[in-house]
């Protein structure tokens, strides 16, 4: 635990045991080349005693082992201060790469102040937000402007943001492109907002052709109605019961999921493009990719991954359809949770390192589009707040060292969209670190959640593991579950292109 206060500039708190002299002659809103001291330095494959160097804009110079550590502090530079953390693991921020803010238009169910507050105190400095459910969604230059807006000055961590690839909207992803969005992303299946239409098949080829060569991410929200595929309730015993869970997931079965990622895959050899599959559910799909990915590498494709990535999601990781009570509708989501064989079996594609990288899909609505119908209820599962512990919960349990964290909820998401300077402890990096105490534990309760509808399927639940301290660029911006100083974030998008029409 650190363990002294210490302010280094009027704007900003530090916990730490410091060495050295104060930050004389500072200007507000500038900090001291610190160094930052764990038994536990890890990334995202290996673990050891020693520190990381950040610089005065808040930048990572150097990663450091202990033997290091020792020549600097013993070199006498008193103006580096130097913040102890013991045994508590040093981590790079995690990174969410699937988070609807919903801000503007359905700000009631969850906003840009409350959305980024929950992920500072959760240990993400990073997250991207999904192209709906606002409105307008973000599938245009002007709708990204106006989400920006709303945006701007309110975040307490980074904000990226997709945009949205719907029918006939090839004309403005140039535009949407260099103002800065990560990727784009489609459904395959109604989006469940009137204003977010799906892509059709005969879409497909247009919006491939649109993204040819560039360097960002088209991403597909993978169900494809297909009438071959059954997928209602019809001749199941369950059909008049819709407080269960089981008629829910009779009319999104897992074939749904195959055949819309087959479809894509028939894309992915024609065009160089950058696919990822967002929130995978059903393990079938991750032997299709992998074969798409088997062939463009073998055709000498230098992206990484082969441009062929894929996510998962901790309530796939963590629950079971087996699990899920009746009335329950805060389970919900899309596609949705399957059964522990499959729950299982994408943990097996997580020690083989199958899968790209884990995301929340944030999808959060207010209380009353809940109720007690799977068949009506908004599906959608909030845990932006508590990603890390539920990743390490679940991974702990199985025999995963930390490692498994920083790869899966930093690296991977900051690869996959392009964020060159996120994700990794690394010299260049924002040193944006969290402290983490891997034997800790607290009962996920409603008076710790701070995004805005407090509703959760892990109510109650006792998970593994607690962010004790989030840093943004080397600044400290929550402690203990508690926010330090206002909204310290910042837009990660072309602000010429955006703010000055």
């Amino acid at each position: 635990m650190l363990n002294m206060l210490f302010k280094c500039n009027i704007s900003f708190l530090f916990l730490g045991l410091i060495s050295g002299v104060a930050c004389r002659g500072l200007k507000p809103h500038e900090i001291c080349r610190q160094l930052f001291l764990s038994r536990r330095v890890v990334t995202e494959s290996a673990e050891f005693d020693g520190g990381v160097l950040v610089d005065e804009n808040g930048v990572i110079e150097s990663i450091l082992t202990r033997g290091s550590v020792d020549a600097l502090l013993q070199s006498g530079d008193r103006t580096i201060k130097v913040f102890d953390g013991g045994n508590l693991a040093l981590m790079a921020g995690a990174v969410d790469s699937h988070v609807h803010v919903n801000e503007p238009g359905r700000t009631s169910w969850e906003g840009f102040v409350t959305a980024t507050q929950a992920a500072a105190v959760g240990g993400f400095t990073t997250i991207l937000d999904m192209p709906l459910n606002s409105i307008p969604p973000t599938t245009t230059l002007e709708n990204l402007r106006i989400k920006a807006k709303a945006a701007k000055e309110e975040v307490f961590v980074d904000v990226g943001f997709w945009g949205g690839a719907i029918p006939n909207n090839e004309d403005e992803y140039p535009s949407m492109i260099e103002a800065g969005v990560v990727g784009f992303k489609g459904f395959l299946i109604d989006s469940g907002v009137p204003e977010f239409p799906n892509l059709k098949v005969d879409d497909l080829e247009k919006v491939f052709a649109a993204f040819n060569g560039t360097e960002v991410v088209l991403a597909f929200h993978s169900e494809l109605n297909d009438s071959n595929v059954r997928n209602d309730c019809n001749g199941s015993a369950f059909c008049t019961e819709p407080y269960l869970y089981d008629t829910y997931l009779a009319t999104r079965p897992a074939q749904m999921e195959l055949d819309a990622v087959s479809l894509i895959a028939k894309y992915i050899g024609v065009y160089d493009v950058h696919v990822h599959v967002v929130h995978v559910s059903a393990e079938g799909v991750v032997p299709i990719l992998e074969e798409a990915r088997e062939q463009r590498i073998a055709s000498g494709n230098k992206r990484w991954r082969g441009g062929v990535t894929a996510e998962t999601c901790h309530h796939y990781l963590t629950l079971a359809s087996e699990q899920i009570p009746p009335g329950h509708t805060e389970y919900k989501c899309s596609p949705p949770i399957r059964n522990q064989a499959n729950k299982e079996k994408l943990w097996q594609y997580i020690k083989e390192h199958r899968l790209d990288l884990i995301a929340s899909d944030h999808s959060p609505s207010v209380r009353n589009l809940k109720g007690t119908d799977f068949l009506t209820a908004w599906g959608g599962v909030s845990s932006v707040q508590f990603g890390v512990s539920l990743f390490w919960t679940e991974a702990k349990a199985r025999g995963y060292p930390l490692s498994t964290v920083s790869r899966y909820l930093s690296s991977g998401p900051a690869l996959m969209t392009g964020l060159q300077n996120k994700g990794l402890l690394k010299p260049g990096y924002d040193a944006d670190m969290i402290y983490f105490d891997p034997e800790a534990s607290f009962a996920l309760t409603p008076d710790i959640i701070m995004y805005k509808n407090k509703i959760s399927p892990y109510m109650y639940r006792v998970l593994q593991g607690k962010v004790i301290h989030t840093f943004l660029r080397g600044r400290l911006i929550a402690t203990e579950g508690e926010l330090l100083n206002g909204p310290q974030g910042e837009l990660l998008i072309n602000y010429d292109i955006v703010f000055n029409n």
